[in-house]
Formats: C-alpha cells, structure tokens, sequence
C-alpha cells in the first residue's frame, strides 16, 4: 500500500505493486505544470521566433515535427490519440498494435502490466496499460474527446522483485543483504545527485534483472530538484517504510531515502520491516517512539549501520552530513569494491537462472495464469508512450513537443 495525501485528503489510497511506469506520469504532470506546452506552442505558431537559431534548436528536439513548424501556416498540434515524442529514447511512430501481448505480469487499481513482443524484431517488452474511461475534456477548454488507453513500453527485467523473493525465502544470509544494500545505495545515490529524493523504497519497487542485479522501479513519488540542504513536506511514501519526519509532516529531507534503506537492509536480514505491526496505527507509534531491536544473529558491523540509518532523528542519521558517501564508507561495505559494483564486475550472490524472456517462474502466478485480455493492444483511441527504465532518471530532465497531457492523468 502507498500513500501520498494530507490531512484534508479522503482515505489513503491502495496501489498495486506493480507501478513503476508511474514515473513518466509523474514528469509528464511536472512539465504541463510548468507551462511548457504551452510555451513551446506560442513559439509553434508564431513565424518570425521559428527562424531565430536558438529557437529552432527546442524545436529540433522533435524532429518529426521540424518541418511542420518552420512553416509560415503551422498545422495545428497533434490530437491526444496521436503518438507521443518523448524524445530520443522513444520510437514516434509505435503503436499498440506493433506487439504481441504474451502474458499478465502484474495488476493493480492503474491497470495491468503485459509482457509483450515487438512484431518487427521479436524484443520483449513489460508494458503498462492504463485505462482511462469516459469523455474527458481538456483543461483549456479547446478539445473534447474519449482515451480508451494509454501504454507505456518499458524494459523487460525478469528475474523478480526482492519482495517475491524474500518471500519464498523469508530473509537472506547477510553477504546477500549486504549486496543488494550495495547496489540499491548506488543508486539512491546517483539520484541524489541529480538532485532527486526517490522516496518509496521498498522490496516491492526493487526488481533483479537476469543476472541477478539490481533494478530500482517505479519513479512515481520522486522528488526533484532538492539540493543539498533542501528540504520537502509532502505526506507520501508506504506505511511499512515511513521515516519518523513524514509522519510528524515536518519538512524532510535526502535523508528519508537513507532511512528506506535501512528499513529495507532490516527485513532482508529479518525478514519483516523493523517497526513492522498488522495494526497501521500501532506501527506508525512504533515507528515514532519504540527503539530499535536488534537480534544478535547479525554482525556488529550490521547492527551498528542499522542503529545509523535506522536513527528517528534525520539530523543525526548516517547520511545526514555527507549523503552517499558516509552509506559506502560504512564498515558493513568494507567487502564492496565500488567502482567494480558500479561496473557490474561482481557476480551477484543470487542468479535468477532466468532460460530466457518466456521464462516466467519468477513471476506470481496469480497474474501470469490470468488472461490476456481481448482489448489490449486494438483499441484505435490509444496513446502509446514508449521509455526506458535504464534511462529513467532522464526522464526528468525535459521533453519535446507534445499535446497537453491532463486528460492521461
């Protein structure tokens, strides 16, 4: 369960564990808010600012459209269930009918996610389907029409989440705990560098690829542009991983990730989250005020990184000074050879032993034995969004032209 609201706010939401195309939602929301479709349509539509260089260089980020613009009488922008650019990592020209939907790998209240092959070269996809039900009219006021779905193409990873696997295995030796700590920590911080907080660590949004590596998914509740000493407010993230500060809606800051990943380490090594209880609101009490137990089956090194990150003051928790750099100095990685994690040149302790893309063992049955359903993919009213999870961060980062996006949100 996943939660982003405020005390005016109805009832948490629930959210399926399978949401990690949430992200391309998420940035889209961000641009519309700052104007920039509309921004990039007055430059469209007015002739003398298309010949100045520099803007014509913005146009040029979608080049399908570059001539249309550089004409005296622009032809207006394309209807919502024309396809979307977002830039160099999408295929313009993609539709849903350019696959083959396999199997269900994943559901949830968004929609369902299919494993699909492309017609033209055979690659294995994990596609998002969003439903979107009814006539829904643009904020502008300027177009009316009916969306029946929305895709979203992302990379195919099929070796598991954490959260399946640490579930047939309840908890993992520590050197295993401790390689995962190791490549998620990475990652949480190259985002922070990028000046993203991620914000929803859990084992549900941590995936393994073939080999056994880690793939962090599901970019929905990022927040951007927080440096350094930069702080945000908003009440989100999931019950089991809540640092102390979100729950007292005091500002947060880089810090709660940190925090996640000692919550995460703990149930890799115990197999439950560390303030973990059936009853939400006891676990939230425990969260706030119970101390931190520790089972003496674990190495001091460990106890000692958990009492750091796992610390309810976000001022004294490890990371709080030097972010990334403090997590991987730890004594408990002392066995990690950085460079050579970020290279992938450590062989990961757990090979999913995946035969190949149809290989689906690792996936809960409970969606794979579902069908596919006969709509997906013939629908004539659909947007198709195509991006990679390897190239996720950048998602953040801008987009080229495209038509106004409230009525996908």
């Amino acid at each position: 369960m996943t939660i982003r609201r405020t005390e005016s706010d109805p009832p948490a939401m629930t959210y399926s564990k399978m949401r990690g195309v949430v992200t391309i939602l998420s940035a889209f929301m961000k641009q519309r808010r700052m104007g920039l479709n509309d921004f990039i349509q007055k430059l469209a539509t007015n002739a003398y600012a298309c010949k100045h260089p520099e803007v014509q260089s913005i146009l040029n980020m979608n080049p399908p459209q570059e001539t249309e613009l550089m004409n005296e009488h622009p032809s207006p922008p394309p209807s919502p269930s024309q396809q979307i650019n977002l830039g160099p990592s999408s295929n313009p020209t993609a539709k849903p009918s350019d696959f083959n939907f396999l199997k269900v790998i994943g559901k949830g209240s968004f929609g369902k996610v299919l494993l699909a092959r492309h017609r033209s070269d055979d690659k294995f996809y994990a596609v998002k389907v969003l439903q979107e039900e009814g006539d829904t009219e643009e904020e502008r006021g300027e177009a009316h029409h009916t969306t029946d779905k929305l895709y979203f193409v992302l990379d195919y990873i099929n070796g598991g989440e954490l959260f399946y696997h640490l579930q047939r295995e309840r908890c993992f030796l520590e050197p295993r705990a401790r390689f995962y700590a190791a490549e998620i920590a990475s990652a949480l911080g190259y985002l922070h560098s990028l000046n993203i907080v991620y914000r929803d660590l859990k084992p549900e949004n941590i995936l393994l690829d073939s080999q056994g590596h880690i793939v962090l998914t599901d970019f929905g509740l990022c927040k951007e542009n927080i440096e350094s000493n930069g702080t945000t407010s908003t009440f989100c993230g999931t019950p089991e991983y809540l640092a102390p500060e979100v729950l007292h809606k005091q500002p947060y800051d880089r810090t709660v990730d940190w925090w996640c990943l000692g919550a995460v380490l703990y149930e890799t090594l115990y197999g439950l989250p560390p303030f973990y209880s059936r009853n939400t609101a006891e676990m939230y009490d425990n969260i706030l005020n119970k101390p931190l137990q520790l089972k003496p089956n674990i190495s001091n090194a460990a106890r000692h990184l958990l009492e750091g990150l796992l610390q309810k003051d976000r001022t004294k928790r490890l990371g709080c000074t030097d972010d990334f750099t403090e997590i991987k100095n730890h004594m408990f990685f002392s066995p990690i050879n950085w460079d050579d994690l970020n290279a992938k040149k450590i062989t990961p302790p757990f090979n999913p032993n995946v035969t190949g893309p149809n290989d689906l063992r690792h996936f809960d049955p409970e969606f794979t034995d579902e069908p596919v359903p006969n709509s997906i993919g013939c629908s004539p009213d659909s947007a198709l969004v195509t991006a990679s999870i390897k190239e996720a961060a950048e998602a953040f980062l801008g987009f080229s032209y495209a038509p106004s996006t409230d009525s996908y949100l």
